[in-house]
């Protein structure tokens, strides 16, 4: 018997702390109006002093699962994405596994940067069209504000922390049922390539420095990486399934910055209207970005049931991916 994995709930959640443009611009040399016009930016939410990933993750997983339906006795794996864990070790998912009270089934991270929420929902739906799990929780969560310089205006900026999740429940059938009818996972695709290490980082590591250090980027560069790799990576999701642009209801890509989510839309051929913005609100939040982004649009309405929704991401190391799911 073949299986697919249907997301069946979502759910974010977002630190109370909110900081604006205007108030980064107390602390270094910028203003709202730079901000918006390169980024399209003008808040972001800080996670407070002694908040940690696992508290982010704990609110939104509840919410998903609270959405879904489905009690915590039922989860049979969770799979976290996270740059920013608790601890070194353990895996920050099993402290959630053991704030949620679940008492069985496997726990782990995925560190992929801001593609982690795509490595990780390809993992979980993985396990569950293996037959290895079948209900899953897949977590982005970070506080990637303390990887930031905060008087470097050109990266402090950028980022925000924030969580998101995704309830996944196998489902009788290959993704062959649901490429035009149906509910599921379609498909999803995965890339790295290490050489590209450079143009996006943080100057530090246990084995290194002993530090986390702070985020360094060539920004240029990353742009021109990300739209051509996340428009091309949407651009096979499709072509495998058979589907063109025309037929995508949403594109949910990861939450960087406006002129690359304009650019990666234009490369598909996808009007604004089609896309999911939410970056001029939450900021980057790495790999809590796309559950975040999906759960508001979910939430108010604008993803309904049937909608074929495409997800990108493209993260450090350098790390990109696609996912194609009927909602």
């Amino acid at each position: 018997m073949s299986f697919h994995s249907e997301v069946i709930g979502s759910g974010s959640y977002l630190p109370d702390r909110l900081v604006t443009n205007d108030d980064l611009a107390k602390i270094v040399d910028t203003t709202d109006e730079w901000i918006v016009e390169r980024t399209g930016i003008r808040q972001r939410h800080l996670a407070a002093d002694g908040e940690l990933t696992s508290d982010l993750a704990l609110q939104a997983a509840r919410r998903a699962l609270e959405a879904a339906g489905t009690p915590v006795q039922e989860i049979d794996a969770i799979v976290l994405a996270t740059t920013t864990p608790d601890e070194t070790f353990p895996a920050t998912a099993t402290k959630l596994q053991a704030a949620l009270g679940m008492t069985r089934g496997i726990a782990f991270d995925v560190q992929a940067v801001c593609s982690g929420f795509i490595y990780a929902l390809a993992m979980a739906d993985n396990m569950i069209r293996l037959g290895q799990v079948r209900t899953a929780l897949v977590v982005g969560a970070e506080t990637f504000s303390r990887l930031l310089d905060w008087t470097d205006r050109t990266t402090c900026v950028l980022f925000g922390d924030g969580a998101g999740a995704f309830v996944l429940r196998a489902a009788e059938g290959g993704p062959d049922t649901i490429r035009r009818q149906g509910r599921g996972l379609i498909s999803t695709h995965l890339y790295a390539d290490g050489r590209q290490h450079d143009i996006l980082y943080a100057n530090g590591g246990v084995s290194s420095t002993r530090t986390t250090g702070t985020v360094q980027m060539a920004g240029k560069e990353v742009f021109k990486f990300a739209v051509a790799n996340m428009a091309a990576v949407g651009g096979q999701a499709l072509a495998e399934a058979g589907l063109t642009e025309s037929d995508i209801d949403w594109l949910v890509p990861h939450q960087a910055n406006k002129r690359i989510i304009d650019a990666t839309a234009k490369k598909l051929r996808l009007p604004e209207e089609k896309v999911v913005l939410t970056v001029a609100k939450h900021a980057n939040t790495s790999a809590a970005s796309i559950p975040l982004a999906f759960d508001a649009a979910v939430r108010d309405g604008r993803i309904k049931a049937g909608h074929l929704v495409l997800l990108e991401s493209m993260g450090a190391g350098m790390t990109w991916g696609a996912s194609l799911l009927r909602w």
